[in-house]
């Protein structure tokens, strides 16, 4: 289909909780195609439906030349003390902020066929699976930063050219 722009921080949709698809919903399919579209450009590791604007749960994602997605994902699982990691977002371009997250992490969900999908790993993919369900709920990762870390970061971004 098509490769989506990406909203930015500030961007009310990015703040939403995003609605659950229903199996056989007709818009899922064009969706997961600009997902995949979207997230094989240079650079993604994932992409959330609300970073492109549409307020349903789904992510895609791209680790390691390994691309899929998942519909209604729930972060059921995840191991290991959150350890600090920088962080980035296609929502907050340029910048990268260290985050505490878990080494492990394991989503389900659902395919267009409404058959189960399990995403499980660490490093990256573990990264990727926490911030991609954190966007779905309506979060940034910006919000789980230690508090002078945030503030740092808030001052950059508004001094950003995009902003």
């Amino acid at each position: 289909m098509t490769e989506r722009q990406i909203r930015l921080f500030g961007d009310p949709v990015l703040r939403s909780a995003c609605d659950p698809i229903v199996p056989g919903d007709k818009r899922a399919s064009g969706l997961i195609d600009d997902l995949i579209d979207t997230v094989t450009a240079p650079g993604r590791a994932g992409v959330a439906a609300n970073q492109i604007g549409v307020g349903l749960r789904a992510f895609s994602y791209n680790i390691d030349g390994d691309i899929g997605y998942v519909i209604n994902p729930v972060l059921v699982e995840v191991r290991g003390d959150a350890e600090l990691v920088d962080e980035g977002c296609l929502s907050v371009p340029g910048f990268y902020f260290p985050r505490r997250r878990h080494p492990w992490a394991r989503v389900e969900g659902i395919d267009l066929a409404g058959k189960p999908v399990v995403v499980e790993g660490d490093g990256i993919l573990a990264q990727a699976l926490q911030h991609e369900t954190d966007h779905l709920d309506g979060h940034l990762y910006i919000e789980g930063l230690d508090p002078e870390i945030k503030k740092e970061a808030m001052r950059s971004i508004r001094a950003a050219a995009w902003y």
